[in-house]
């Protein structure tokens, strides 16, 4: 089978431009990578041949790169501007017919139902959650390797956020660890697509079913990722997107709901509009509010940016998949460098960051942050992600307030406390490095340069200490 794998991926090099999408992504699985490395696909890291000679640039040698990246959110003049000065003349600014527009376009495109805009991803959660009837005395269960909003949206709903280790191949919530966190409180699972590579849903969904709890998916980095051919956000009950300024389909704030259950979402309507009747959630005498609210409508401002920035969304989502692949198959050869693993059942991933790990001791023990450094001072951006952010002291602080100590006995919030300790977590928060998303709609060309920074790096790694 690797060797299968390996020719398939050579003949892949040799005539890319005939591939498809899916099979590009196929043929560079990690079987695929890893037998492509032994057998030489790029050059090995410990050859200078193949990497910028000479002194490391943040020891004053010359960079290997001096250009910048692709910038970051992309606007086109020509295109996109009518559309937000028709909103700003029409004096219709708040939600009507663009977002309306938006809705139906997005739900299209993903594939669902029923699409609901909302004020950002933040509030898509918490409206989920809510409209699914969880909170107080409930138990939500999450990874901590995410953005804190994730676990906020949890305590805001007055449930408890159970944390459940990730994988640190997958960067993404261990199925395997799940079923040991469930007890009777347990109501909800929130998977989390966290840096637009997706989760194992398949496992996920079956724990689900097995144990009658409803999935909520954080898919806010996530947008037109898929799961064996279906996209991310419409593999459980709900699914959250944010639209957020630096994210792939970005608006500057902003977010969204997916379903494919009218009910469900006629309360996530009224919900996000105060409470009001809406669909199936029937109007009442007076005010017309049926059931408590909340409002975080979308503008028409916001819409108008999403409509345009959603004719890119598919042509920059090819890209990245193209040089995130390319990239994981050069940099995969050198030492200490672990690119991340996608699960088999992963179709597209969105990549809103591509992540790898650094082993330092394979650099001889150069710490991660001179390896950031440097790379940053070869001309490649690039970032150590996430920090411990289930030990930030919200966490606590959420634990000790007034509400959660009358809401829950000292027992269940002493548990709560205990299993916030997650070590793979934790190992994830000192081992990996982040490129963005715009650095991957480059060129080939540029996914070079940055595979050359880091075997650079590598082959003088001693004059680090």
């Amino acid at each position: 089978m690797i060797l299968v794998q390996t020719l398939m991926l050579r003949n892949m090099t040799m005539n890319k431009e005939n591939l498809t999408r899916r099979q590009f992504i196929a043929t560079t699985s990690a079987g695929a990578l890893a037998a492509a490395a032994s057998q030489g696909f790029a050059a090995n890291a410990n050859d200078t041949s193949t990497s910028k000679k000479g002194t490391l640039a943040v020891l004053g040698g010359q960079p290997v790169r001096t250009r910048p990246f692709p910038g970051w959110p992309v606007w086109d003049k020509d295109k996109d501007e009518e559309p937000v000065i028709s909103v700003l003349r029409s004096g219709v600014w708040s939600r009507d017919k663009v977002v309306a527009q938006f809705e139906r376009e997005y739900a299209e495109r993903m594939g669902a139902k029923r699409c609901i805009a909302t004020t950002n991803g933040t509030n898509a959660l918490l409206t989920s959650l809510h409209c699914l009837d969880i909170g107080i005395g409930d138990e939500v269960l999450v990874t901590p390797y995410t953005f804190v909003a994730s676990i906020q949206a949890i305590f805001l709903c007055g449930a408890l956020p159970i944390m459940v280790d990730p994988d640190p191949e997958t960067f993404q919530i261990n199925p395997d660890k799940l079923e040991d966190k469930i007890t009777e409180h347990t109501k909800a699972i929130m998977p989390v697509h966290i840096l637009g590579l997706p989760a194992d849903m398949d496992r996920i969904n079956a724990v689900a079913r097995k144990h009658k709890l409803v999935v909520v998916e954080d898919a806010c980095q996530a947008w037109l990722a898929e799961w064996k051919g279906r996209k991310c956000g419409t593999l459980g009950q709900l699914g959250c997107f944010s639209f957020q300024n630096s994210k792939n389909l970005p608006c500057g704030e902003g977010g969204a709901i997916v379903g494919d259950d009218d009910d469900l979402m006629d309360r996530c309507y009224a919900y996000h509009d105060f409470g009001r009747g809406y669909g199936t959630v029937g109007q009442v005498e007076g005010t017309g509010f049926r059931i408590m609210g909340n409002k975080c409508r979308m503008t028409e401002y916001q819409g108008a940016i999403l409509l345009a920035q959603m004719k890119r969304l598919e042509q920059q989502t090819e890209t990245r998949c193209r040089n995130a692949a390319y990239l994981t198959s050069r940099i995969s050869k050198i030492p200490g460098i672990i690119p991340h693993r996608l699960y088999d059942g992963v179709t597209r991933a969105a990549y809103h960051l591509y992540p790898f790990r650094y082993d330092q001791s394979r650099f001889d023990g150069v710490p991660r942050g001179k390896f950031l450094a440097a790379l940053k001072a070869e001309g490649v951006p690039c970032s150590s992600g996430y920090n411990r952010v289930n030990k930030d002291s919200f966490f606590e602080n959420a634990l000790r307030s007034k509400n959660f100590r009358k809401a829950y006995s000292q027992e269940r919030l002493d548990r709560c406390r205990q299993l916030n300790d997650c070590p793979d977590g934790d190992r994830l928060c000192d081992e990996a490095v982040w490129f963005s998303q715009n650095l991957l709609l480059g060129t080939q060309g540029d996914m070079d340069d940055i595979a050359d920074a880091m075997e650079k790096i590598y082959n003088h790694r001693s004059s680090l200490h």
